[in-house]
């Protein structure tokens, strides 16, 4: 017996982005289309159909000539008109809004990468929109499925830790200038009238891991840098950096858990993963990244002593232990897309909605007021 098949039309815009075409065209919606679909309750089988839009013709040509694909358009009310039922969202930041406002007037339920908007009222309205529209509206938060984290969050569930202390985070890696070797990242990203800069970037990243896997963010006292001043972009020109490239923080959290993070595009990779976060518990403390989670437990605490006259000869990485997989892990932005897509087509929840969005765009506001004003910030609650 073959199961019914049933199509859904997304609109794309912003595929020819890194992001936007990496890991949602080809490592999810393209991978959910070569696994032969997305399987409902129902037994329905879900096929996407992705419509490609974006502001070069032939960047959008090239990709649907290699991947097969056949619906592509600069014009994004073309594609709104195209009868889709998702409009997806990974346009640079500073055009997001209107997209995803342009999708909410037009019907189409709403999935969109972060930030959802350049400030914390914008992002509160694109709420109230997306529910006085009565559509369905999601924000990434892919970090939340990273093996890694998906780990350390097994920990925290299972009360491994104990009471929660302290958290510890390293993000980052050398984004090069862009003179003698290009740059990993467009240029747009060092720039803050374009919606660029490290807090705008990856605090909304944070609000949603401390408060998903540990607990709500109840205040930020941030630290600001811009430490490479220039740059050069795609074209070769030379440009000022207004927007951070580097961000120090410390946010107070629920249970007086204290979480220290650092987000720098301006260092050089000395650990293990491009991203890792050390939780310390009275019961056992973990380092996870993006797919290893290691621990070390009360009972396996080792008794080091501080002679700095002596060479360490202790392996301290050697004392602790690898959490199993005990699963198979997905690529973490699939399964967030399968998770959105089953929310459509058959109402299963999807908690990740336009004001979890908002969280993440306000601890980013309240960053920046916080660096610029030299203080620490509470955090208040927020409703739409």
């Amino acid at each position: 017996m073959v199961n019914e098949q049933r199509s859904i039309g997304i609109v794309m815009n912003g595929v020819t982005g890194r992001m936007g075409y990496r890991q949602h065209l080809v490592r999810s919606i393209l991978a959910i289309r070569q696994q032969g679909g997305l399987s409902l309750p129902d037994g329905t089988v879900l096929w996407p159909e992705p419509i490609l839009v974006g502001r070069s013709e032939s960047k959008l040509q090239t990709i649907a000539k290699e991947h097969g694909l056949d619906r592509w358009t600069t014009d994004l009310d073309e594609a709104l008109r195209s009868g889709a039922e998702i409009y997806f969202d990974a346009q640079v930041t500073s055009m997001r809004s209107e997209g995803v406002r342009r999708a909410i007037d037009a019907g189409l339920h709403v999935y969109t990468e972060k930030p959802i908007a350049e400030d914390t009222e914008g992002a509160l309205e694109l709420g109230r929109l997306a529910r006085s529209a009565g559509i369905k509206a999601g924000v990434v938060q892919d970090k939340l499925f990273l093996p890694g984290l998906r780990k350390l969050k097994r920990l925290v569930d299972g009360g491994f830790f104990g009471r929660i202390l302290s958290v510890r985070g390293e993000f980052g890696y050398w984004v090069f200038e862009g003179d003698w070797q290009e740059a990993q990242r467009p240029s747009w990203n060092y720039r803050a009238e374009d919606g660029g800069g490290i807090i705008v970037d990856m605090f909304c990243h944070w609000r949603y891991v401390l408060e998903d896997i540990l607990a709500p963010v109840r205040s930020v006292q941030a630290l600001a840098a811009t430490h490479i001043p220039e740059r050069v972009d795609e074209q070769g020109r030379t440009y000022p950096a207004t927007a951070d490239d580097a961000a120090y923080g410390i946010f107070e959290l629920d249970g007086g858990i204290v979480a220290q993070l650092n987000s720098s595009w301006a260092t050089r990779v000395f650990r293990d993963e491009l991203v890792e976060f050390q939780v310390d518990g009275t019961e056992g403390s973990a380092v996870a990244g993006l797919r290893r989670c290691r621990v070390q437990h009360r009972s396996m605490t080792p008794k080091p002593v501080w002679n700095p006259d002596l060479p360490a000869t202790e392996d301290f990485r050697g004392q602790w232990q690898e959490v199993p997989d005990n699963t198979e892990f997905d690529n973490g932005f699939k399964v967030q897309w399968e998770m959105f897509l089953r929310h459509v087509a058959c109402d299963e929840p999807f908690p990740w909605d336009f004001l979890a969005g908002a969280r993440g765009v306000q601890l980013a506001e309240l960053g920046l007021e916080s660096a610029a004003e030299g203080r620490r910030v509470e955090v208040p609650e927020l409703t739409l």
